[in-house]
């Protein structure tokens, strides 16, 4: 017999500020999603403490009340005590909005941006690094194929980083793929200098009195926020725009509409703004430089890195080459030469320190380029993420750049990199090597200080903690002393990647709200029963199951992350609601390419809901499982 939740949906109703209060309704698996006209008038901590109520969340305009795997029957109980009809299970789970501050969120975005194609961007540094070796001993594309070659295989991928950037994004902010890709292009598209060049000319370089400039550099190859902002933008518009279009256009109206406005918009806006920043920041390295040397190198130092990030050294930059070209030396750009040797200080540290084998992977290669001038694995795959790490190399770089100009170092041409910088630094007139020495002095001095910083201090976790990894029957012999106490073992009802409970991206499951237990991030879309089990519960869209087991264990299992969007599709149900199952029996099908073609995660938690009732769960400690493995134990 179902249990009554008249009690539980009166309150909650009177504690969200009553029936007037409310301007809709929906739920998903665990969560009633209130559109509330007043929030103020919403009880929080009432709810929060209230018999009943997992937690609440408030996030994406909605006032979740987090209920469990029977918000169904809440759910119903709620519509007839305030006498409104709901707008049945929710068709898209907004989860729980973005985390952390303004700063914290940009860091995750790019570090998220970045994680897809680290490897080749390593990979991209170290050949850049090899044909630098090439030509020092005097190699170019004029005299030889294979440099050429290798150039094209290490510089292609910086060219045309923007192409990559656009497609991450695109995932990123949830939009078609190959229309970012399109708007990536034509940031990039190689005859427009030529044209705009043209147009500046005739004096026919705006659009409706706006000017129609690019960066500095001359075009947007091998930036990056450039090709975000303008997927942000384009996003923004598709979202809005397929909410318009009738089915039957949507395939071509969509994207042509996007792409119509957002290109435009791009150029129009943020080639102005960057070009107005840039400019600012000229005059500002000008007027620092001309007042103190000491505190221009100080501060060109601190901040070289992050105006790399944001395409913004293009202010210093044709200082220097102006004055290399007009005197034949220059020591404008000398305090941004060696940051990336702090990038290398730090990274050392962190492949000593670190207890996970994915970043020692990763740190690896993006040290070997960092010490070639290329810092953009080793920034946006390990220390930005990190943040720490970062802020250290921006300070260190400081102290160093400041060092440059106390001793002033002087630099006789522009171009070399890491180190090959070093003989740009010698006086060609009469061979002077003392601005050499004492750069390759300050080189050793910033990788020291940056590494000795980063010993000291504790390196931050990038992919979770990591845990001792056991074996099964370790796992399962760490707890023969439990079986005089009451206990059952639940295998694991996917083949995956093991995830620890935290590292879960939805707030609600991370925080053991539900309850404990562990994730899978699996490897095949068969969803087979861990225990001998009653079925509780198969939600309406199929990514969800509920269980008892015969022990009295009741569980949920969620496929993947927001997957309630897909309306059922991909997914097929084997069994139905009162069904008893074996362990080992198929409960559900779901199709891993189109959950990730709709760029939603698939990682599965499998939650005790009822944790309450038991003195511990015990999870394997595998990295990796099988179906049928241990997956984890309930104690009384």
């Amino acid at each position: 017999m179902a249990k009554d939740y008249t009690d539980l949906a009166t309150d909650i109703v009177a504690h969200v500020g009553g029936k007037e209060n409310i301007s809709s309704l929906k739920h998903c698996v665990t969560r009633l999603r209130f559109g509330l006209k007043d929030e103020s008038k919403a009880d929080t901590e009432y709810l929060k403490a209230r018999d009943g109520v997992v937690t609440v969340v408030q996030a994406g305009g909605q006032y979740q009340v987090v209920i469990g795997n029977h918000v169904p029957d809440v759910y119903a109980a709620v519509q007839k005590v305030a006498g409104i009809a709901g707008d049945g299970v929710l068709d898209i789970d907004e989860g729980d909005g973005p985390k952390g501050n303004l700063f914290e969120r940009f860091i995750d975005l790019l570090s998220g941006i970045f994680q897809a194609f680290l490897g080749p961007l390593a990979a991209a540094g170290i050949i850049k690094g090899i044909v630098a070796i090439m030509a020092s001993r005097g190699l170019t594309s004029d005299n030889s194929a294979i440099y050429a070659i290798l150039n094209a295989a290490g510089d292609g991928f910086f060219q045309y980083l923007p192409l990559l950037v656009a497609l991450t994004s695109a995932r990123k902010f949830k939009m078609n793929e190959f229309t970012a890709l399109a708007i990536g292009m034509a940031l990039i598209y190689p005859t427009l200098p030529g044209s705009l060049a043209a147009l500046k000319e005739a004096g026919l370089d705006n659009v409706f009195g706006i000017p129609f400039v690019l960066p500095t550099a001359g075009s947007y190859l091998s930036t990056v926020i450039p090709a975000i902002l303008a997927t942000w933008v384009a996003s923004i518009i598709e979202k809005n725009i397929r909410k318009v279009t009738p089915d039957v256009v949507k395939l071509f109206v969509v994207p042509f509409v996007t792409i119509l406005l957002a290109v435009p918009l791009t150029f129009l806006v943020v080639g102005p703004v960057a070009n107005f920043i840039s400019d600012v920041l000229s005059n500002a390295f000008t007027a620092i430089m001309n007042f103190s040397p000491l505190l221009y190198g100080l501060i060109l130092g601190a901040t070289w890195q992050v105006l790399v990030m944001f395409g913004m050294h293009w202010a210093v930059v044709p200082l220097a080459i102006m004055q290399v070209a007009s005197n034949g030396m220059s020591s404008i750009l000398v305090p941004a030469l060696l940051p990336n040797f702090t990038q290398t200080g730090v990274l050392l540290a962190i492949m000593l320190k670190t207890k996970e084998s994915k970043v020692k992977t990763v740190s690896m290669p993006a040290l070997v380029s960092s010490i070639f001038g290329v810092t953009e694995p080793a920034i946006y795959g390990v220390t930005l993420p990190m943040k720490t790490p970062f802020f250290i190399s921006c300070a260190v770089s400081g102290v160093i750049g400041a060092a440059t100009m106390f001793f002033n170092i002087t630099g006789y041409s522009v171009g070399g990199m890491g180190v090959f910088l070093y003989p740009s630094l010698v006086n060609p007139a009469n061979g002077d090597m003392s601005g050499m020495n004492a750069a390759i002095i300050l080189t050793v001095v910033a990788i020291v200080a940056s590494f000795a910083i980063q010993m000291a201090l504790p390196v931050p976790y990038l992919y979770g903690e990591p845990t001792e990894k056991k074996s099964v029957e370790e796992t399962k012999e760490s707890v023969p002393e439990l079986k005089e106490i009451k206990q059952e073992i639940i295998a694991s009802p996917l083949i995956g990647k093991v995830v620890k409970l935290e590292d879960v991206p939805d707030a609600v499951f991370a925080s053991g709200a539900m309850g404990k237990g562990i994730a899978i991030d699996p490897l095949d879309g068969i969803l087979v029963s861990p225990a001998k089990a009653e079925v509780t519960l198969v939600f309406p869209t199929k990514h969800a199951i509920g269980l008892r087991t015969e022990n009295g264990a009741e569980l949920l299992i969620h496929i993947g992350m927001d997957t309630v969007s897909l309306a059922g599709k991909g997914f097929e149900s084997f069994v139905q609601v009162g069904d008893q199952v074996e362990a080992g029996q198929k409960l559900l099908e779901f199709d891993l390419h189109q959950i990730k073609a709709a760029d939603l995660p698939v990682i599965t938690p499998i939650i005790v809901t009822n944790t309450a009732d038991y003195e511990d769960i015990l999870v394997t400690q595998e990295s990796q499982i099988n179906s049928g493995d241990y997956l984890l134990t309930t104690v009384k």
